[in-house]
């Protein structure tokens, strides 16, 4: 959900996190984790990216995994066996604070063999860092803070400040999700404009699915593809109306088909609107 969101942001930002993860603006390409795989291996918070010299590697965790010690060690020979001669840069990066041990563990060991790998918990980072970049500021919210609203309105405040629409609408619903970590969902919505959030990928995704799912029941029942924009439309407002009733994300999720995480962004742009 909150790590897919980052996955976003990594691959339409990615110079923005090379500039913070490697310390130079280099041009990054998306690596599929199939050129590395002998056999499937799970791949949902997995982000690998790759220039002509390095490879960089990062998992978003909004949850403690005693698993990614070997994910990583296991990437990493599966990329030297691909691409011996790169560099490989392997970050985990914790989204939500935790005293759990398991986010400081940052190596792989058995017997005779030892594996390192970076690891950043959000909520010990400076929060400057992600001001210096667009591609960073949904994260900002979630770093080293004792007043996250306050934050949240100074980035609403950068986004307001970016001048290419798409990059503005895409930066504002990326915080607007990842806010819901630390932040009640009605503040967000009181700081965030829903109408800039209207056209992110995220909403045009949403408005996607339910055009496919739409024109798929129209031709099995033998309707016009013209339904197709109904369904869309349909699936948003039975969303709207039941985040009214209070029922829980999960069971609207199960009505509408829709994902926790798109249910989530339409309760931080749509609900606005009445706000307004």
């Amino acid at each position: 959900m909150f790590d897919n969101i980052c996955k976003f942001l990594v691959e339409n930002f990615s110079s923005d996190f090379a500039t913070w993860l490697l310390g130079e603006s280099i041009n990054l390409t998306e690596l599929s984790p199939k050129e590395l795989s002998l056999e499937p291996i799970r791949a949902d918070a997995l982000i690998l990216l790759q220039s002509g010299q390095s490879i960089l590697h990062l998992e978003f965790q909004t949850q403690v995994d005693p698993e990614i010690p070997f994910r990583m060690i296991d990437y990493r020979l599966r990329a030297y066996r691909r691409f011996p001669d790169k560099a490989m840069h392997q970050v985990v990066i914790y989204l939500k604070q935790t005293n759990s041990n398991l986010v400081q563990q940052n190596t792989f060991t058995i017997a005779g063999t030892r594996h390192e790998f970076a690891v950043i918990r959000l909520w010990e980072q400076p929060t400057e860092v992600f001001f210096r970049t667009p591609g960073l500021l949904p994260l900002a919210v979630l770093s080293s803070t004792i007043a996250p609203e306050v934050i949240l309105n100074e980035v609403a405040r950068e986004i307001n400040s970016i001048t290419e629409l798409r990059t503005q609408s895409n930066i504002a619903a990326s915080t607007a999700i990842l806010a819901g970590l630390v932040l009640d969902k009605e503040v967000i919505k009181r700081v965030l404009r829903s109408d800039i959030m209207r056209e992110s990928a995220i909403y045009q995704d949403i408005l996607q699915e339910g055009k496919a799912e739409g024109k798929a029941e129209g031709k099995a029942e033998g309707k016009a593809e013209g339904k197709a924009e109904g369904k869309a439309e349909a699936l948003l407002e039975v969303a709207r109306n039941l985040f009214s009733t209070g029922m829980p994300l999960e069971q609207i999720g199960r009505v509408t088909g829709l994902s926790i995480e798109q249910l989530q962004y339409l309760q931080a742009s749509e609900s606005r609107d009445s706000n307004q």
